[in-house]
């Protein structure tokens, strides 16, 4: 390929360098357990059996009365599923599995401290407990049905009891992740319309026992600033009877959840039967710029989606114990550690603190004592695990028979570490693409049936129909190893059903690009568009590569900065790698290039020369980045993720904005130095 036709992408496309990695296959003795052997299910959810093919998946749940019609697109994109069905979410995810397994685990809570025990729910207690919770919420707090209520907590049981408690309501929750700031949550408190707040005195992170109720006055406060009053903050104690914060108790608005549950004891309350359509929960998208995003997810599609994808996806069955990594305050929480593996009657481990604390091996010690089998992290994670402690999960006796890979593209590099040190080389390993907004898997191989490809996201869910379109709307053919924007053809059942009080702003995010008639009712006429862009392959599976906003455009040429990470990580002293773009007055961007290091090794412009050389083979000349940093860690978010925008602002001489809220703010001044001061020294151009 010439450098003339390399830059000849339009705005959509990207011009892709990945090597076709080769197949890793499911063992016999996990195809011989699965819950989903059978390929005909993807005939099953075809365009011609749509939307009635989804059915199988509501079917896995307690319905009060059976829909009338399963897809309405009278008022499109705005889609409504299970039409005048009716059931409730906590009695699918507690109720119903008390005759066969009330006294079966339903979560494992595992404390930070090493030293404390564990608490065990089982599927009995966990119906008590949610019970004299939603008849304090009823009759103390006066929530009835329709109403939100924001809960911002960590992760602690009694988070998913609020959860199911409000649901069992009909009561819409807006859970708020717990390290994010007491001005974050104010936003959110303000822009759903919560006049209750539910949260918790502290909690431990990194051994150290953290004040988490200051956050509730600054909530309070901005809400309140901001034309929206809390008139209750429930807060519950890390440890029964012992308040741990520092800051008071505001009287006549603040109380102690553990002191009023005596009133309620023994209460029962009937699970509101809802609408299938009705609003089960708010899940703000936490973009760095703009006003946050309330995507409203439903209680009957959202449910079906999750559960069905959970039992054939995760493959979870009443006996396995189940541990996803996730936080409850993202969508993986709650679509993989609440409500998917509840409705199927699962084991789901819960853990408290930071993975590599107090050492690395803690994750595996948590695995060999409860006897894990079916993992579910993160990326982010897997590379934290890979950095910290790459020899520790050979030292304990661990099974997974699953493991999972959420949230970001996963680098070839970093999953035959996963499926080789941490999995043992026994686990199938399914890489899942999906986002807050779609409720649930969109792409993943089907673990007994397809075999797994390292770095590909494999291909779409049954029912769930991807193309790959360039700018105007042509499909880019599988295999033509031409990247652009991936859309989803169809609605599906966890799709969200708007954008909370601005309905505009989701049509125009997620549908406009595509739609040819604004006025159009045929599900055909709106493709979701959402925002990432992504390549198939030959073979149908996709690739994806990050969002469309984060491609740098080299001279014209788009390089997705995915790729470029994932070039970085094959040399073998570098732990991490974020690429962001740099401004430049020959070409327009380049990519700049922020790397930190495995144990054991030290800063050296031979290693910045691998880097390099590394992106010229894989990738070519053109992406040769302008500079490559070497740090000692990467500004990281309190869930993990690298704050590329954080980097991208130091490489531009830019205002780096508030880190406050960072796990490690104090990195971002280091590398600020780094890359500003000596700038002849410190980088290899």
């Amino acid at each position: 390929m010439t450098n003339q036709d390399e830059v000849q992408v339009s705005e959509a496309e990207i011009a892709v360098h990945w090597q076709e990695e080769k197949l890793y296959h499911p063992s016999t003795s996990f195809i011989a357990q699965a819950n989903m052997t059978d390929p005909g299910i993807y005939d099953r959810f075809s365009l011609d059996n749509f939307p009635e093919c989804f059915k199988e998946y509501a079917d896995l749940l307690t319905w009060d009365k059976y829909w009338h019609t399963t897809l309405d697109t009278s008022d499109a994109p705005f889609f409504k599923w299970f039409v005048g069905g009716r059931l409730n979410a906590s009695y699918n995810c507690i109720d119903r599995h008390l005759d066969e397994y009330k006294n079966k685990a339903a979560i494992i809570w595992v404390p930070e401290p090493e030293d404390e025990p564990h608490e065990i729910l089982t599927y009995q207690e966990l119906y008590v407990r949610v019970n004299e919770f939603a008849a304090l919420l009823r009759d103390f707090a006066g929530l009835k049905t329709g109403d939100r209520v924001t809960i911002h907590m960590p992760m602690v049981p009694e988070l998913p009891i609020a959860m199911l408690a409000c649901a069992r309501l009909g009561v819409i929750h807006s859970v708020v992740f717990g390290g994010f700031s007491g001005r974050a949550c104010g936003e959110r408190i303000a822009d759903s319309g919560s006049r209750v707040l539910i949260t918790m005195d502290g909690y431990y992170r990194n051994g150290k026992l953290l004040n988490h109720k200051e956050k509730a006055d600054r909530a309070a406060s901005v809400a309140s600033a901001e034309g929206q009053e809390v008139d209750k903050v429930l807060v519950w104690r890390r440890y029964r009877g012992k308040y741990v914060s520092e800051t008071p108790m505001v009287e006549g608005r603040d109380f102690f959840v553990d002191d009023l549950l005596a009133d309620y004891r023994g209460a029962r309350v009937e699970p509101v039967s809802m609408p299938a359509e009705a609003p089960l929960f708010l899940m703000y998208t936490s973009g760095t710029t703009g006003r946050p995003k309330g995507c409203q997810h439903s209680t009957g599609g959202y449910l079906a989606y999750v559960t069905a994808t959970s039992k054939y996806v995760q493959d979870i069955h009443p006996t396995d114990v189940y541990w996803c990594m996730a936080d409850i305050g993202w969508i993986t929480g709650h679509s993989y550690i609440v409500y998917g593996p509840l409705a199927l009657a699962a084991t789901s481990v819960m853990y408290e603190g930071v993975p590599t604390y107090p050492d690395p091996g803690r994750p595996w010690r948590i695995a060999e004592r409860l006897d894990v089998n079916i993992f579910h992290t993160a990326p982010t994670t897997v590379r934290m695990l890979r950095k910290a402690g790459p020899d520790e999960p050979a030292k304990y006796n661990y099974h997974f028979k699953h493991m999972t890979t959420v949230g970001e593209p996963i680098e070839p590099e970093v999953w035959r570490w996963y499926y080789e040190v941490i999995g043992k080389g026994e686990a199938v390993i399914v890489d899942t693409w999906w986002q807050t907004e779609t409720g649930g898997f969109l792409c993943s191989t089907m673990p007994a049936i397809h075999p797994m490809k390292p770095g590909s996201a494999g291909p779409g869910m049954p029912g769930i129909h991807p193309l790959v379109l360039d700018e105007n709307g042509n499909p880019i053919p599988a295999g033509a190893g031409k990247a652009g924007n991936i859309v989803i053809q169809n609605p599906w059942p966890g799709q969200f059903q708007t954008i909370w009080g601005d309905p505009d702003r989701f049509v125009e995010t997620y549908f406009a690009k595509y739609n040819k008639n604004p006025d159009s009712k045929d599900w055909r006429d709106w493709p979701y568009f959402p925002g990432d862009a992504a390549v198939q392959a030959a073979d149908g599976y996709f690739r994806i590569l990050g969002r469309v906003d984060d491609v740098i455009n080299v001279a014209g040429h788009r390089l997705g900065t995915k790729e470029l990470e994932s070039a970085c990580l094959t040399v073998e002293e570098v732990a991490e790698a974020s690429v962001v773009p740099i401004n430049d007055e020959l070409k327009g961007k380049m990519p700049d290039i922020y790397i930190s290091l495995k144990p054991g090794y030290q800063p050296s412009e031979e290693i910045q020369a691998k880097v390099v050389r590394s992106i010229e083979t894989t990738i070519g000349k053109i992406a040769r980045p302008k500079h490559v940093w070497i740090v000692p860690d990467m500004p990281k978010t309190r869930s993990g993720k690298i704050m590329r925008r954080v980097l991208a602002a130091i490489s531009n001489h830019m205002d780096v904005g508030d880190v406050t809220t960072l796990a490690n703010p104090e990195v971002v001044e280091t590398v600020r130095q780094m890359v500003q001061g000596d700038r002849e020294s410190e980088f290899y151009g």
